[in-house]
């Protein structure tokens, strides 16, 4: 069985509310609907950090796009005939 720590944290009403919904409806308990919520919380966190740094390193590479070519892309899109995707 996996280890486990026990954290507290201060909700607002209406949230604690929804999670009691939701526990209800789900038939699951509380403590598993705020484990998921975490999980996909940190997961997501994770995910914006690596892409984070896969972006600050490909400046740092150089392979970017200006800032003019993608606004003259967008621009274009509503145009007759649009910009291919600036690379």
């Amino acid at each position: 069985m996996e280890k486990t720590k026990v954290l507290t944290a201060h909700v607002p009403l209406p949230l604690a509310e929804k999670v009691e919904q939701l526990a209800t409806r789900l038939e699951r308990s509380r403590g598993w609907i705020v484990k998921q919520a975490l999980t996909a919380w940190v997961d997501q966190e994770e995910e914006r950090r690596r892409l984070t740094l896969e972006a600050l390193a490909n400046v740092d590479s150089g392979d970017v796009i200006d800032h003019q070519s993608v606004e003259a892309w967008a621009d274009s899109l509503d145009s007759e005939k649009p910009l291919s995707l600036p690379r």
